[in-house]
This record gives C-alpha cells, structure tokens and sequence, in this order.
C-alpha cells in the first residue's frame, strides 16, 4: 500500500539560507532530494509534498521555486510544496494572491512553537488566516502542547479554513507527559476543520529507546480523536533521522496500524492526502 509523504524538507544550503540551522547540529548539513529519493522509494513511498523549512524570510517564494525545479524532473516524487509565509505582515494579500497563481503551492505553516505565543494572536496574523478561506490552501500548525490552546483560538475563528495539526501536537514522549498533552489532543479534535498529521514522533521519544510500543499510545490516541477520515502521514524527513531514519518511521507506522483494516490504512496512507490537496 503506497504511501503519501505530506511532509517532506529539503535542505540545500547551497542555494538557500536556513537561519535556524546553526542551532541545530545534527540537522546542520545538506539533505539532498536525491538522498531522500532513494530510501522513500525503498519504503514505498510513492508522492511527497515538501513542507517549508523556516528559510530566510525574503527567500519564502525563492524555497518554492526551488522545489518545483525538483518538482519537473523526470519521475519526482515531489507533488507539490507546503510554503512558508509571515501572515503578520500587513504584505501578505499581496503575497497570497502571488501563490494563488502558482499550482505548485498547496498550503502555508508559519512555525509558531519557536515563536511568542502571541504572534498568532495579533489582529493581523488572524485577519490574513481568515483570508485563507474559500481557497485550496490548508494552513500547518506546529506548536508544542502547551500552545495548543493557541491554536484552538485560531481554529476557531476560521472555520472554513483547513488546518492540519503537525506532528501529533509535538507530545513529550520521553519525559513521558502524555496526559498533559492528550487532553489538548481530544480538544482541538472536536473541530472538524482540524487534519493530524502522524508524524515527527520518532523525535520525540529516547532515540536510543524507543519502541512501536512507545509511540502507541500517542499514535493511537491521535486516531482515536480524529477518525481516519482526517488523519494523514508524514515522514518528517531529515528530522527523523534523530530517532531512527525514514525507513524506521515507515516500518514503525505499519506496526502501529497493523490491526486496522485496509480502508482505514488507505485513507491515511494516501487517500485522504489527495483528496486534502487534490493530487492526482
């Protein structure tokens, strides 16, 4: 059953700058696509979307033509690009209505869990997210437990926007704080414009320890909350890596959805990714 990587970084520091690497050691090299290329066609990885990698502000719309140029060779697995974007910028209609034009751009995450919390909360940042409506752009929330309120607050005031929850809400999976972050978990569930992401929780756990049955209860509970019908999965590529690599990840989720049926792993392998982003 081939999968859909929803959430895919390149790193090439030859042509971008990534300003946030410099504190990140074991990140801190080239990931090329062909070194992906090859281990996601190993694991049975058929499409990916690139996710932004945090670039440098002025070269957001540089990272996306850069990956269409990945995009246009021959057998790509690249499928479309989940852009940056500075939605407290009283420029970013502008800039909007610029990736409107571009089919290559499938939905926008501005990281918000290394950032104040009150970034999302400022009249502008919401005000631009509203504008998100009515369009195919969903919007990525990556922010840690403890600010999943926030998000609840942004979700909620744009309903007809299609928000998708990165990396299970970023549980603390080895300091073992699974209630502190389950019942936020259960709570942003209840907003049906709400996707989960299966993904990034190798990072999260002792990368010298863990096993399937250490993710289960936070990959369970994330299915549990949210139903098949809006779950889809993401590699997390290079930063899983940290806990164990891409095929690891792989081997890890078909364990951790062993006893579903095949129409539940279907919808979370790649159904439910194409119909989210309309990927043929």
């Amino acid at each position: 059953m081939p999968l859909i990587d929803t959430h895919l970084h390149i790193i090439d520091q030859s042509a971008l700058s990534y300003p946030w690497l410099a504190g990140a050691e074991a990140l801190n090299r080239d990931f090329s696509y062909e070194e992906y290329a090859v281990q996601a066609r190993r694991a049975g990885i058929a499409q990916a979307l690139h996710m932004e990698v945090d670039v440098a502000a002025h070269e957001i719309e540089t990272e996306t033509a850069y990956i269409a140029g990945l995009a246009r060779r021959e057998d790509s697995l690249i499928v479309g690009a989940i852009s940056s974007c500075r939605p407290e910028d009283g420029d970013f209609p502008a800039f909007l209505e610029r990736q409107l034009a571009n089919p290559m751009v499938k939905g926008f995450r501005r990281v918000l869990h290394v950032m104040p919390d009150a970034l999302s909360e400022s009249p502008t940042f919401r005000d631009n997210i509203k504008r998100l409506a009515k369009t195919r752009f969903t919007f990525d929330l990556c922010v840690l437990p403890r600010q999943i309120d926030k998000a609840i607050a942004l979700v909620d005031l744009a309903p007809d926007v299609t928000f998708i929850l990165d990396h299970c809400g970023v549980p603390d999976i080895k300091g073992e704080k699974f209630d502190e972050w389950s019942g936020k978990v259960a709570e942003i569930a209840k907003r049906s414009n709400v996707i989960a992401k299966i993904s990034g929780v190798v990072a999260y756990a002792n990368a010298d320890a863990w096993q399937v049955d250490t993710l289960k209860p936070y990959v369970h509970h994330v299915i549990d909350s949210f139903g098949f019908d809006r779950l889809v999965w993401g590699s997390d590529w290079p930063v899983c890596t940290l806990g164990g690599g891409l095929a690891t990840w792989v081997a890890a989720t078909h364990a951790l959805v062993s006893g579903c049926s095949n129409e539940e792993r279907g919808k979370l392998f790649s159904q439910n990714a194409r119909r989210i982003w309309n990927l043929g």
